[in-house]
């Protein structure tokens, strides 16, 4: 009987989309949440991992660091990590085993590191960057695939090691 079950759930679940993890803290709040109502809107599945509310006195290791775990364990396929400068996010996020964050505010960058370097996580500063460029920044990250060339492997291959 639970086969079935895990069959319907499977079945249900729409094919080759991703889940999505989002996180900011009050320097990101605002962007977070125009964001995450943006890729529900384009039919993602979201997890929001906080802030909830808009609160100037919370730290963005409280959320950034959930969601890292959650990308490491395979709970989320991406990760979104936004704090004032983004800086402050992508030094936490990278912390944890299997987190490949970069802070990205230009279009290469949002694609190449998801392409050359197997990028799971972007992380932008909210009071850097504004809402549409935001958007085709977490677009072209989405979108991208890791390319796999052996020179690529080997340098991942290499970060990884030193997570041992």
């Amino acid at each position: 009987m639970r086969k079935d079950k895990e069959i319907l759930i499977l079945y249900l679940k729409p094919i080759n989309k991703m889940i999505i993890g989002i996180c900011a803290d009050h320097g990101g709040f605002a962007l977070k949440e125009s964001i995450q109502a943006h890729l529900i809107k384009m039919k993602y599945e979201v997890v929001d991992f906080g802030a909830y509310t808009l609160n100037d006195q919370d730290d963005f290791p409280d959320f950034v660091i959930p969601l890292s775990q959650a990308l490491a364990r395979h709970e989320v396929d991406r990760g979104i990590a936004i704090c004032g400068s983004g800086v402050g996010a992508c030094v936490a996020a990278n912390k944890v085993n299997g987190v490949r964050a970069g802070l990205v505010h230009d279009h290469f960058s949002a694609h190449q590191g998801v392409e050359d370097d197997d990028m799971n996580m972007i992380c932008m500063g909210g009071r850097v960057i504004g809402f549409a460029t935001a958007q085709e920044l977490i677009q072209s990250f989405l979108n991208a695939k890791f390319i796999g060339a052996e020179k690529h492997l080997r340098r991942v291959k290499k970060i990884t090691a030193l997570e041992k």
